[in-house]
Protein backbone atom coordinates (compact mmCIF):
# COMPACT_ATOMS: atom_id res chain seq x y z
CA UNK A 1 0.00 0.00 0.00
CA UNK A 2 3.57 2.54 0.80
CA UNK A 3 4.35 1.58 -2.78
CA UNK A 4 1.24 2.79 -4.48
CA UNK A 5 1.03 6.33 -2.46
CA UNK A 6 5.07 6.38 -3.45
CA UNK A 7 4.31 6.54 -6.75
CA UNK A 8 1.23 8.15 -7.23
CA UNK A 9 3.06 11.28 -5.20
CA UNK A 10 6.01 10.13 -8.11
CA UNK A 11 2.93 10.73 -11.04
CA UNK A 12 1.92 14.00 -9.56
CA UNK A 13 4.92 15.41 -9.00
CA UNK A 14 6.22 13.97 -12.82
CA UNK A 15 2.66 15.30 -14.27
CA UNK A 16 3.25 18.77 -12.28
CA UNK A 17 6.88 18.49 -14.05
CA UNK A 18 5.74 18.60 -17.27
CA UNK A 19 2.60 20.47 -17.38
CA UNK A 20 5.70 23.25 -15.94
CA UNK A 21 7.84 22.64 -19.01
CA UNK A 22 4.44 22.77 -21.29
CA UNK A 23 3.27 26.33 -19.99
CA UNK A 24 7.14 27.36 -20.71
CA UNK A 25 7.27 25.85 -24.53
CA UNK A 26 3.66 27.37 -25.00
CA UNK A 27 4.45 30.84 -23.72
CA UNK A 28 7.42 30.73 -25.53
CA UNK A 29 5.87 30.02 -29.05
CA UNK A 30 3.27 32.85 -28.35
CA UNK A 31 6.32 35.64 -27.99
CA UNK A 32 8.60 33.87 -30.92
CA UNK A 33 6.12 31.33 -32.83
CA UNK A 34 5.22 31.02 -36.62
CA UNK A 35 7.13 31.46 -39.54
CA UNK A 36 8.35 34.62 -39.20
CA UNK A 37 9.31 36.38 -35.85
CA UNK A 38 12.92 34.53 -35.53
CA UNK A 39 13.52 35.16 -39.31
CA UNK A 40 12.71 38.98 -38.55
CA UNK A 41 14.72 39.51 -35.32
CA UNK A 42 17.93 37.81 -36.88
CA UNK A 43 17.77 40.15 -39.90
CA UNK A 44 17.07 43.42 -37.64
CA UNK A 45 19.91 41.80 -35.46
CA UNK A 46 22.47 41.86 -38.77
CA UNK A 47 21.91 45.65 -39.38
CA UNK A 48 18.45 46.00 -41.78
CA UNK A 49 16.05 48.75 -39.53
CA UNK A 50 13.58 49.76 -42.12
CA UNK A 51 10.37 48.26 -43.08
CA UNK A 52 11.24 47.38 -46.76
CA UNK A 53 14.72 46.31 -45.92
CA UNK A 54 13.83 43.80 -43.43
CA UNK A 55 11.21 42.92 -46.00
CA UNK A 56 14.06 42.29 -48.22
CA UNK A 57 16.17 40.38 -46.03
CA UNK A 58 12.92 38.06 -44.93
CA UNK A 59 12.55 36.06 -48.19
CA UNK A 60 8.72 35.71 -48.71
CA UNK A 61 7.09 37.72 -46.19
CA UNK A 62 4.17 39.84 -47.03
CA UNK A 63 3.80 43.78 -46.38
CA UNK A 64 0.92 42.77 -44.05
CA UNK A 65 2.49 40.12 -42.16
CA UNK A 66 5.67 42.04 -41.53
CA UNK A 67 3.98 45.15 -40.28
CA UNK A 68 1.59 42.39 -38.03
CA UNK A 69 4.54 40.60 -36.93
CA UNK A 70 6.31 43.87 -35.65
CA UNK A 71 3.42 44.75 -34.16
CA UNK A 72 3.55 41.82 -32.09
CA UNK A 73 7.30 41.96 -31.61
CA UNK A 74 6.92 45.38 -30.49
CA UNK A 75 3.79 44.01 -27.81
CA UNK A 76 6.42 41.64 -26.26
CA UNK A 77 9.18 44.18 -26.10
CA UNK A 78 11.52 42.80 -28.18
CA UNK A 79 11.49 45.74 -30.63
CA UNK A 80 11.26 49.40 -30.84
CA UNK A 81 9.52 51.43 -33.53
CA UNK A 82 11.02 54.91 -33.98
CA UNK A 83 9.34 57.50 -35.71
CA UNK A 84 11.27 60.80 -36.59
CA UNK A 85 9.10 63.40 -37.96
CA UNK A 86 10.31 65.23 -40.90
CA UNK A 87 9.99 64.98 -44.65
CA UNK A 88 9.31 62.58 -45.41
CA UNK A 89 8.72 61.06 -42.34
CA UNK A 90 11.52 58.44 -40.74
CA UNK A 91 10.66 55.12 -39.55
CA UNK A 92 12.76 52.56 -38.09
CA UNK A 93 12.79 49.20 -36.23
CA UNK A 94 15.26 48.75 -33.34
CA UNK A 95 15.85 45.88 -31.60
CA UNK A 96 15.51 45.94 -27.67
CA UNK A 97 17.85 44.42 -24.99
CA UNK A 98 15.45 42.00 -24.32
CA UNK A 99 15.93 40.78 -28.17
CA UNK A 100 19.53 39.61 -26.71
CA UNK A 101 17.72 36.91 -25.12
CA UNK A 102 16.71 34.33 -27.88
CA UNK A 103 20.82 34.07 -28.94
CA UNK A 104 21.16 30.51 -27.21
CA UNK A 105 18.01 30.31 -29.19
CA UNK A 106 19.11 31.06 -32.25
CA UNK A 107 22.12 29.44 -31.96
CA UNK A 108 20.60 26.23 -31.28
CA UNK A 109 18.22 26.18 -34.06
CA UNK A 110 20.72 27.42 -36.21
CA UNK A 111 23.13 24.53 -35.51
CA UNK A 112 19.83 22.10 -35.20
CA UNK A 113 18.26 23.06 -39.00
CA UNK A 114 21.73 22.85 -40.72
CA UNK A 115 22.14 19.10 -39.30
CA UNK A 116 18.63 18.38 -40.32
CA UNK A 117 19.36 19.81 -43.82
CA UNK A 118 22.46 17.63 -44.43
CA UNK A 119 20.44 14.85 -42.93
CA UNK A 120 17.74 15.23 -45.30
CA UNK A 121 19.99 15.80 -48.09
CA UNK A 122 22.03 12.66 -47.19
CA UNK A 123 18.73 10.22 -47.19
CA UNK A 124 17.72 11.76 -50.56
CA UNK A 125 21.08 11.64 -52.21
CA UNK A 126 21.00 9.66 -55.39
CA UNK A 127 23.58 7.44 -54.03
CA UNK A 128 21.55 6.71 -51.09
CA UNK A 129 18.08 5.92 -53.23
CA UNK A 130 20.08 3.10 -55.26
CA UNK A 131 21.75 1.39 -52.39
CA UNK A 132 18.18 1.56 -50.34
CA UNK A 133 16.71 0.06 -53.33
CA UNK A 134 19.11 -2.90 -53.29
CA UNK A 135 18.89 -3.51 -50.06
Amino acid sequence: MNEVKENQVDNKAFTEDCHKVLMAVSDALYAIGGKWKLMIIIAMARGNKRFTEIQRQVTGISARVLSSELKELEMNGFIIKKVENGYPVSIEYELLPYSHTLEEVVGAMTKWGMQHREKIKSEHSPGKLKKDKKA
